[in-house]
């Protein structure tokens, strides 16, 4: 199980900084191994994604004139802040994948636990309207719910309490990367784009050593 960002078509007039180039309409798995080129990738997506101008009647200040100061504006000053994607869950040994649907947000992660719960089921977009609901102990994720014979991945809830665990830590190492990141490529702007970035997660802020680097091992 792992936190994805979905693609859209990447700008490739974008200059604000460094990104690692981008194949539309797939998925961007985020964790704390991301090299520079790919957390700046992913900011870009987060970002950008939010890049939504003030509403006539908004009590929000207007975006600044400068390019940067306006692209950031709408993480920075948003309340709701969303990003394409979610988690994508893979069946190694049935050749399985569940992937976000179409509207599915990554902010909305930890409804997830929902399931875990037995309490309800989590919003996991539509078309083709992948459903994750726990029978007994059981949880049964299906593909494509719109197929009687769609592929279901099964596993034990105590199983899908672990994975999300897992989520959990690849998105704390990710903020922590991205705190890095934005220190080193965004400095003016670093305190406020990690507090943003932390709101939408729904993490706690990290604690980043001075002196640390971006990159790692992927685990």
């Amino acid at each position: 199980m792992q936190p994805v960002l979905e693609i859209d078509i990447p700008d490739d007039d974008f200059d604000l900084w460094p990104v690692a180039e981008l194949k539309p309409f797939s998925y961007l798995p985020i964790n704390g191994g991301l090299s520079p080129a790919e957390t700046g990738a992913a900011m870009m997506l987060i970002v950008g994604y939010n890049d939504i101008g003030p509403e006539p009647g908004d009590d929000f200040p207007p975006p600044p004139a400068d390019p940067l100061g306006s692209f950031l504006h709408g993480m920075l000053t948003s309340e709701d802040l969303f990003v394409a994607g979610g988690l994508r869950v893979v069946d190694s040994s049935a050749e399985v994948t569940l992937l976000p649907g179409c509207c599915c947000g990554l902010e909305g992660w930890r409804e997830w636990h929902e399931v875990v719960d037995g309490s309800d089921w989590p919003w996991l977009g539509h078309d083709p309207q992948p459903t994750a609901e726990r029978s007994g102990d059981t949880v049964l994720l299906t593909v494509e719910s719109g197929l009687s014979d769609s592929p279901v991945i099964e596993l034990s809830a105590a199983e899908l309490r672990q994975l999300l665990a897992g989520v959990e830590r690849d998105l704390a190492d990710f903020v922590a990367l991205a705190a890095a990141w934005t220190s080193q490529h965004l400095p003016g702007h670093s305190v406020p784009l990690t507090a943003a970035l932390c709101r939408l997660l729904d993490l706690p802020s990290p604690t980043v050593p001075r002196g640390s680097k971006t990159g790692g091992q992927v685990r």
